[in-house]
């Protein structure tokens, strides 16, 4: 019998015992495609020599020196990797385990940032409805999605919400894209005025909206829209990139084509590949000077923030991207992906909207395309395309509550940076599969479902 609390103890989990390449192998020989990079983590797929290499090395050398007492050469030289290819005045980069604790650390950053320059009036955070930033008690307060914010209310500090940018379900008919991001903009305005334009400390979103809405790219002219507006009452923009950053979605930073430039973005997930738990907030740097200029330093902080280790696995993934020519695969691997997605999935009956950028995709799946009707919850779709594909050999990314949080399922894509066109084809017809069984095992639930073409 397991001790481990499983993340739900319901599930009997297959035992990983080996990766390799973009594939995950169990301890009865059966072996995985990871479509999904577990939760867009993979970048580069299982068993990176060099990145494995750079991180026993770097245990020989030092494992751990705590950053109250020491800097470390990789944590050093991480960050000058990370500025060097980040846009100014993006300057200053603050090292934690993992994404939650990058947004943490990001909320509390910016509230910081008005003490130090005598604004400690603001208090307000926005945040976007069905959004995810973590699963920490800040984060979740922040995050906008219903199911998982639900049972802790209680625990959570008051943020306000707007409407997402989720054009497939929220774009009005006959609405340009244009239009859509101005109206979305204006909402974002007419919530700085209700809370007071002098309240507001930041709003926060994903550039590229993952877990909870299942890969969303943000319409033209959006971002910048919102920039104006938060410039305008001086709110410091948080972008999310935890997921959908570090080359996933075709640029190092997901923000690069639309034209702007965060105060701060929190990145996680590929800043490590998944080798060493490891995030990052990259701040401004008129933040990082007030702070410096104020009480001289930031009241926070972890026990392993900044690990060596860690930061030698993250900077070896950098060089990987960058100089190994990693990066540059995945804008065109990304056009082959959604070409194969489309070409399999355009017109059948229960897939209503195909959206991503990059190798960063997702499928949003309802019972009727002509109305756009989700599923019925309490079918669990998602849970069921999530086992099926696992029974294929497949891992995706499954989620429910793709909606509001209780109503819609959607399956997200993001394989590893290093796939072939080959295996591209083989996600595709696992998948294909796996939903075809998963909307089977519905049609018997609901007869009056029909199965999808």
């Amino acid at each position: 019998m397991s001790r481990v609390f499983h993340r739900d103890p319901r599930e009997r989990y297959p035992l990983a015992v080996r990766g390799e390449g973009v594939w995950l192998y169990d301890r009865d020989g059966r072996r995985y495609l990871d479509a999904s990079g577990g939760a867009a983590v993979s970048s580069l797929g299982h068993s990176d020599p060099e990145v494995i290499a750079a991180v026993k090395n770097q245990l020989d050398r030092l494992a751990f020196a705590h950053t109250a007492f020491f800097t470390n050469e990789p944590m050093e030289a991480l960050a000058e990797a990370l500025v060097s290819r980040a846009p100014a005045p993006l300057e200053r980069v603050y090292f934690v385990s993992g994404g939650s604790e990058a947004i943490e650390a990001a909320l509390k950053l910016a509230r910081q940032y008005f003490v130090e320059i005598g604004e400690p009036q603001r208090r307000w955070v926005i945040g976007r409805r069905q959004s995810y930033h973590g699963n920490t008690l800040g984060a979740l307060a922040v995050g906008g999605n219903r199911w998982r914010r639900r049972q802790f209310e209680p625990l959570l500090i008051p943020s306000a919400h707007v409407s997402p940018c989720y054009p497939y379900r929220e774009k009005h008919p006959g609405e340009s894209d244009a239009e859509y991001g101005a109206r979305l903009a204006a909402e974002l305005e007419a919530e700085i005025l209700r809370l007071g334009e002098r309240e507001v400390i930041a709003f926060v979103a994903e550039t590229v909206a993952g877990a909870t809405l299942g890969a969303v790219p943000p319409v033209e002219g959006y971002l910048r829209r919102v920039r104006e507006v938060c410039d305008r009452y001086g709110v410091l923009l948080i972008l999310d990139e935890v997921m959908c950053g570090m080359g996933r979605c075709g640029t190092l930073f997901a923000f690069e084509p639309e034209g702007i430039v965060p105060d701060i973005v929190t990145v996680a997930k590929g800043l490590g590949g998944g080798y060493q738990p490891i995030g990052a907030v990259i701040a401004a740097r008129r933040i990082y000077d007030a702070i410096v200029a104020g009480s001289g330093f930031f009241q926070h902080g972890h026990t392993y923030i900044g690990h060596a280790a860690a930061c030698a696995a993250a900077l070896a993934v950098q060089r990987r991207l960058h100089e190994g020519g990693v990066l540059a695969r995945v804008a065109p691997l990304g056009a082959a992906f959604e070409a194969r997605l489309r070409a399999a999935f355009g017109d059948h009956g229960h897939v209503g909207d195909i959206r991503g950028r990059g190798l960063f995709w997702g499928l949003e799946l309802v019972a009727d395309r002509a109305s756009r009707e989700p599923f019925d919850p309490a079918l669990r779709l998602h849970a069921r395309v999530k086992r099926a594909a696992m029974a294929e050999g497949l891992i995706c990314y499954p989620m429910g509550g793709t909606v509001d949080g209780a109503r819609g399922d959607h399956i997200l894509l993001a394989p590893p940076f290093i796939i072939e066109a080959s295996q591209l084809d083989e996600i595709v017809d696992r998948l294909g599969r796996a939903l075809a069984t998963a909307l089977d095992g519905v049609s018997r639930r609901a007869p009056a479902i029909a199965r999808g073409s």
